[in-house]
């Protein structure tokens, strides 16, 4: 059977027409995607989510205290520079130092050259050149007299809710005109204010005249 050019063309049209409609759905879809994925920004990756340890401000001369129960200061943090980070709360000191205080005992000062309090504020590491020292105080009504103590290790760890500091490094302990040294470290009770040392101890141990604390 023979087609006329004429007739192929006006089937074919008419075969157009009967698609168009889902020739315009399909542009549509199409239209419409394109549009939502250039309205939403792109899903970041896992690596990008992650929060980069970088300091969000930096202190001079920062200053932390902390009250205990009945208002009085249990202890306050100093450092020449506090460096806060975002994504762990974490603070790093240069030139920490802090004082703890006990009522109608003297106060004791820990220091050294760097400082790193964590985010929860219960654990500070000091390190490189730490020190403990309490001054001497002459005797009260309710508190025996007790000497200038000065401990000296190339680090300490304060567990400020316990009132305790600690290390495992050598640690040398003045007390008074008494010196002595510990190979394992030792830990100091800041409530009792005494030291315990711990692994081979060796040093000399003076005693003073009555009545004349150092």
């Amino acid at each position: 059977m023979h087609i006329k050019p004429e007739e192929l063309k006006l089937s074919l049209w008419r075969a157009i027409l009967r698609l168009l409609p889902l020739i315009l759905m399909g542009i549509l879809t199409l239209l419409t995607y394109w549009l939502v994925q250039k309205s939403n920004p792109e899903e970041p990756s896992p690596l990008a989510k992650i929060r980069l340890h970088e300091p969000d401000y930096t202190i001079k001369n920062g200053a932390l205290s902390a009250l205990n129960e009945i208002g009085n200061t249990k202890y306050r943090v100093l450092g020449k520079k506090v460096i806060h980070y975002d994504d762990d709360a974490s603070i790093d000191i240069i030139a920490p130092r802090m004082r703890l205080f006990q009522a109608e005992k003297p106060p004791v000062t820990v220091q050294s050259d760097t400082g790193h309090l964590d985010g929860d504020l219960t654990i500070l590491d000091l390190n490189d050149h730490a020190q403990i020292f309490r001054p001497a105080q002459a005797a009260t009504a309710t508190q025996p007299a007790s000497l200038r103590m000065l401990a000296q290790s190339s680090y300490f760890k304060v567990l400020i809710n316990d009132d305790i500091i600690e290390t495992d490094k050598p640690v040398s302990l003045e007390q008074g005109m008494s010196i002595m040294n510990a190979s394992d470290g030792g830990t100091f009770n800041n409530v009792e204010q005494s030291m315990v040392l711990m692994g081979e101890v060796k040093g000399r141990i003076e005693r003073l005249p009555k009545g004349d604390p150092q």
